[in-house]
């Protein structure tokens, strides 16, 4: 792949369940690099978009190409890290600890029954400390928040190596008082040379982390980088979104517009 090429592009794409359309001519690209939030009203397509670009489901018009090769015949799929919204639903009586689970990450490359090497090990344990659970690597993840238990899943889908990590909700189990170290964590990730791809409804929190903005409702009604975003009119989103909506910054906690 050339590195001026984006490592997803979309093109025209259109999705429908049964005779409704749920994505209308959608255009977005995403460089290397970049921290996209995409943000929009429930309904509004979002999870669907991301099954698409997984690779899930196959749009019905359009083109998607990831690392610049048509999706339909892309392979390379340790390049892409999902995490899901899985701190809302994991089996707190798991009986693993975080090293554990982090290392599963790597059964594809290490087998099922296999232990890990010594240069594996460091690997795991280096990614733990990148999303800052190093003091909880033998403690099992049952016994973990749902903030904690969300990071440890981060570094499962990091310990691969992707390229591209995509994130669906990923503060869904978090308590409030902990979202703005988890978005502060991701910016760290992203700093270190991870393209993220992450679905929020947290809409204050893409204006001061993320560095582009895809505002969707079955059509892309925005996408720029976040300070453009934060320069759009609120009632602009406001219409995207059917309600009030106010842009807040987390650092600052003062309204974006007047």
């Amino acid at each position: 792949m050339k590195n001026n090429l984006p490592i997803i592009e979309i093109k025209n794409v259109f999705y429908r369940y049964d005779r409704e359309n749920v994505l209308e001519n959608i255009n977005l690209s995403i460089q290397k690099g970049a921290f996209l939030g995409i943000v929009g009203p429930n309904g509004s397509g979002k999870s669907t978009l991301l099954k698409l670009i997984l690779g899930l489901v196959k749009p019905q018009k359009g083109e998607i190409k990831i690392f610049g090769e048509d999706i339909r015949h892309f392979r390379e799929k340790q390049k892409i890290g999902f995490v899901s919204q899985k701190a809302n639903s994991f089996n707190t009586g798991f009986p693993a600890t975080v090293y554990e689970v982090v290392a599963s990450g790597l059964t594809k490359k290490m087998g099922l029954f296999r232990f890990s090497t010594k240069q594996e090990a460091e690997l795991i344990k280096k990614v733990i400390a990148s999303v800052g659970m190093e003091r909880f690597i033998d403690r099992n993840i049952g016994e973990l928040s749902g903030g904690q238990q969300q990071r440890v899943f981060i570094a499962r889908a990091l310990v691969s190596q992707p390229e591209l990590l995509i994130l669906d909700e990923p503060t869904v189990g978090v308590d409030a008082e902990n979202v703005q170290a988890f978005y502060e964590m991701l910016s760290h990730l992203n700093q270190t040379g991870i393209t993220l791809l992450m679905v929020t409804h947290d809409i204050g929190a893409i204006s001061d982390k993320v560095t582009n903005v895809a505002c969707l409702n079955k059509e892309l009604f925005f996408h720029g980088t976040s300070r453009e975003f934060e320069q759009q009119k609120v009632k602009g989103v406001s219409e995207i979104y059917g309600h009030d909506v106010q842009l807040l910054s987390h650092d600052h906690h003062e309204e974006a517009h007047s």
